[in-house]
């Protein structure tokens, strides 16, 4: 029987953590999120931008002909050119890129300042993409956007697991993707009415990015640091306060005292990237770094959410047409973030994961099956086949919004242990943005050349994702961060590749002797 433990037995002192929602942690929980609004915005807006008559005659002319060429008909390969999907991935390669300087940052330094700094980074992007006058000056902007991403991504998730208690602690850190989600469909809003301001339009959907990079860095003076990093610094009196202010009592003791454990434990690994590749750690490299930050892209979402509207047009819709279904996509994505919020803590992320993936399947099939029997140049897709093809896309949109989308950073964020953490969440970000750039690189060569044939390939990839999900990851519901070593030590696989010899128990013993000693 696959999946194992069901997180119930959290540990004694776990039991003993007091607590209640106060204004402080909202406001925590709020502005922290909001570098999933950077995210979104950026996701939503540059297909729209890229299906813009304006700016594809700007800076895309031989594009612009082959779209005019085509302007009314199926024509998979009128957008296929590498240097327009350069555009879109070059943000993630640069991502990728600073994943790495923002791990060090986000561990020496703390949660808030890389926050912070990745809001300043994306700001310089969006304004320089607003004002650009060739293709250097949009792929520099887009890499400062991906600076920024990097950081954010880095920062975000794990900020949001830390300052949650345990027992809501997925639904706070789904924030991240809830914000996401509703910059995704801003951003498709804001291109449904600019692509009608001649022009101009596409700079103002590119240049209002700085909004949510503005409001993010402005928040973030106000932001408290998480009590996890305070006490990883070594500054456990502001991290009591700060414990205190978020739970909103002064009877911490129990958490506190698993945070100090935690952090003692974490200064003791010199070497966090090679401590991953401990058998004690393999599965949350196995899980968390490698599996389902990669699973989460090669579901092919990110491929719709970038050229949705280029994906409509492809198809024989008009430019309006196009981006008014990309709204309604987005918005799916909303309805699905808000339904995982509700019942994440309830349910659990495994039935999450494994109803969607069925309904994904299926979905992926619909789409394919539809586009087979329209197959072909110089077809127009008939009306009553194009609201069945939007509904099979808004169908895996939502079971993707209430499952991968969220999931596919509160897994990851939360196994992860403290002297890991940093770590890890920066080989997460890396491996998501690596397969986000490769994919939003290929997809449209993909499209051109496999045509209907690359939404089967996506439905085998989530037959795969399932499979694994359903073999390998236990129920993290309401287990606190600290205990989470206890999924691995009761799971049916894990078990005996966690409990070896150099699993990391001698390091552990060696912490027990000491202090033994000192007392």
């Amino acid at each position: 029987m696959a999946g194992g433990f069901v997180g119930g037995d959290v540990g004694k002192r776990a039991e003993l953590y007091e607590g209640r929602i106060t204004s402080y942690f909202i406001l925590a929980c709020i502005v922290g999120s909001l570098g999933g609004s950077l995210f979104g915005y950026d996701l939503g807006v540059s297909g729209g931008v890229t299906s813009m008559d304006d700016f594809l005659k700007h800076f895309f002319p031989s594009v612009y002909r082959r779209k005019q060429a085509h302007l009314h008909e199926t024509d998979y390969c009128k957008y296929d050119d590498q240097i327009l999907t350069l555009f879109t991935s070059s943000l993630y390669f640069a991502g990728l890129v600073s994943t790495f300087g923002a791990s060090y940052v986000t561990r020496k330094y703390g949660r808030r300042i890389s926050i912070m700094g990745g809001a300043v980074s994306f700001f310089l992007g969006a304004a320089i993409n607003a004002g650009a006058v060739n293709i250097f000056m949009l792929i520099i902007g887009r890499i400062l956007l991906g600076i920024g991403i990097g950081f954010g991504n880095q920062a975000v998730p794990l900020y949001l697991s830390e300052i949650a208690p345990p027992k809501i602690r997925g639904a706070v850190n789904q924030l991240f993707q809830l914000t996401t989600c509703l910059g995704i469909l801003v951003a498709d809003i804001i291109n449904y009415f600019t692509e009608k301001l001649h022009p101009w339009g596409w700079r103002l959907s590119l240049g209002l990015a700085m909004v949510p990079a503005t409001l993010m860095f402005v928040g973030g003076i106000f932001l408290p640091e998480t009590p996890n990093s305070l006490v990883e610094q070594g500054k456990l009196d502001e991290a009591r306060i700060i414990l205190e202010k978020v739970r909103g009592t002064h009877k911490v003791d129990a958490e506190f005292e698993d945070l100090k454990e935690a952090s003692e434990a974490a200064r003791a690994v010199k070497h966090p990237f090679r401590n991953l590749l401990k058998p004690k750690n393999r599965p949350q490299l196995i899980i968390g770094a490698l599996g389902i930050p990669a699973f989460q892209q090669l579901s092919g979402m990110n491929s719709i959410l970038f050229y949705a509207p280029v994906i409509f047009q492809s198809l024989g819709m008009g430019s309006g047409a196009s981006l008014y279904s990309s709204i309604i996509t987005s918005s799916m994505l909303v309805l699905g973030a808000l339904v995982s919020m509700s019942v994440v803590d309830r349910l659990g992320r495994r039935f999450l994961f494994i109803e969607a993936g069925i309904q994904m399947i299926s979905s992926m099939v619909v789409v394919a099956v539809i586009l087979a029997l329209k197959f072909g140049r110089g077809a127009t897709l008939p009306k009553d086949l194009a609201i069945v093809l939007v509904v099979a896309i808004c169908t895996f949109v939502v079971a993707y919004g209430w499952s991968w989308g969220p999931l596919g950073w509160l897994v990851p964020s939360e196994i992860f242990p403290l002297e890991t953490r940093s770590a890890g969440q920066s080989m997460v970000v890396c491996v998501n943005l690596f397969f986000t750039a490769a994919i939003a690189q290929c997809f449209l060569a993909m499209l051109c050349h496999l045509r209907y044939g690359v939404f089967i390939l996506f439905a085998g990839l989530i037959v795969i994702m399932s499979v694994f999900i359903i073999l390998l990851l236990p129920e993290t519901k309401q287990v606190p961060i600290e205990e989470m070593s206890r999924l691995w030590e009761k799971h049916w696989f894990w078990k005996s590749i966690v409990s070896r010899p150099d699993s990391g128990n001698n390091d552990q013993k060696q912490q027990e002797t000491k202090a033994a000693t000192v007392v």
